[in-house]
C-alpha cells in the first residue's frame, strides 16, 4: 500500500532520504512510505520491487543533493535514480524535488538529460538540517494535500473527538473571545460590550431595568416605584409588571448588610 516513493542516490542524499522516510512513516504509517534500502526485504527481486512499488505510488520524492546533477550516472539510461524519475513522469505520478541543505541550487535544464528537464519547472521543497522539524512538517503537509489517502491517515492532524481536543464554534460574536485550557489558580470572567442581562458565576442576579423610573438601591432598605423587575438576593426584590403602589424591601437576615470593607 505504497503512496510515497522516495528516490535518492547513495552517497548524495541517502541520509536525507532516511530522515524523510522516518518522519513520514511516523506521521502516515510505515507501509505507505517506500525507501528501497528499508522497504525491500532480503531475497526479494530488486527491479520488480522498485517498479511495482513505484507504479502503486501517488508521489515520488526526488532527493536532490548538492552534487546530484553532476553525477555521471545520471546520464546513463540504466541508472536507477534516473529510471525511477523518468518512469514516474511517464506514468503521470507527481514528482516533487526535495533540495538537500542550504547550498543545493535549483535544477537547471542545461545540467540534465532531456528526459529529466521537466523537473526544472516543478516547484521544489527544501530540507535543511538546521530547520529540519519545520521543513519535514512542510514536506508532510505538501504530500497530504496531494494524496487524499494520506490526509485521512495523517496522525498529526487534529481529531475533534479525541480526549483533550478542543472544538468550538462561535457565531455572531461582537467583542472579545478568549479560549484556553489547563488553567490553574483563580480565573475571572471578562465580558465586553454586552447589552442586556448577563450572569457569569454563581449566586443571584441583582439588576433593575425600568421603562420609566430609574432605580436607586442603597443601604439596608430599598424603595422602588414604577415598572420593575424582581431579582432575589440580599436586600433586593424583583416585581414584574406595573407596580403602582410601590415596593418596600427590608433586609430580613436579622441585621444590617455587612459593609464591603468588612469582607476584606
Amino acid at each position: 500500500m505504497t503512496d510515497v516513493f522516495i528516490n535518492y542516490r547513495t552517497g548524495d542524499g541517502d541520509k536525507t532520504a532516511a530522515l524523510i522516510e522516518q518522519a513520514l512513516s511516523q506521521r502516515f504509517g510505515s507501509e505507505r512510505i517506500f525507501r528501497a534500502s528499508k522497504s525491500i526485504p532480503p531475497g526479494a527481486a530488486f527491479p520488480q520491487e522498485l517498479i511495482g512499488n513505484l507504479r502503486r505510488s501517488a508521489v515520488l520524492l526526488a532527493v536532490i543533493g548538492e552534487r546530484w546533477a553532476e553525477s555521471a550516472k545520471l546520464k546513463e539510461e540504466d541508472d536507477w535514480v534516473r529510471r525511477e524519475i523518468v518512469q514516474a513522469l511517464d506514468w503521470g505520478i507527481t514528482v516533487l524535488p526535495v533540495l538537500e541543505g542550504r547550498r543545493t541550487d535549483r535544477l537547471r535544464a542545461a545540467d540534465l538529460p532531456a528526459q529529466l528537464t521537466p523537473l526544472v519547472e516543478v516547484q521544489s521543497l527544501r530540507l535543511d538540517l538546521h530547520n529540519a522539524d519545520a521543513d519535514l512538517q512542510r514536506i508532510g503537509d505538501a504530500i497530504a494535500d496531494l494524496v487524499p489517502a494520506l490526509k485521512s491517515a495523517d496522525r498529526a492532524a487534529p481529531r475533534p473527538d479525541e480526549p483533550g481536543s478542543t472544538h468550538n464554534t462561535a457565531r455572531e460574536v461582537h467583542g472579545t473571545i478568549a479560549q484556553t485550557r489547563d488553567l490553574t489558580g483563580d480565573v475571572g470572567t471578562v465580558i465586553k460590550d454586552i447589552q442586556g442581562p448577563v450572569h457569569a458565576g454563581s449566586g443571584d442576579i441583582n439588576q433593575t431595568h425600568f421603562g420609566g423610573d430609574q432605580n436607586n438601591v442603597a443601604g439596608d432598605q430599598n424603595r422602588i416605584s414604577g415598572d420593575q423587575n424582581r431579582f432575589s438576593g440580599d436586600g433586593a426584590t424583583y416585581v414584574a409588571g406595573d407596580n403602582r403602589g410601590g415596593v418596600r424591601n427590608r433586609n430580613r437576615s436579622g441585621g444590617s448588610r455587612r459593609r464591603e470593607d468588612e469582607d476584606r
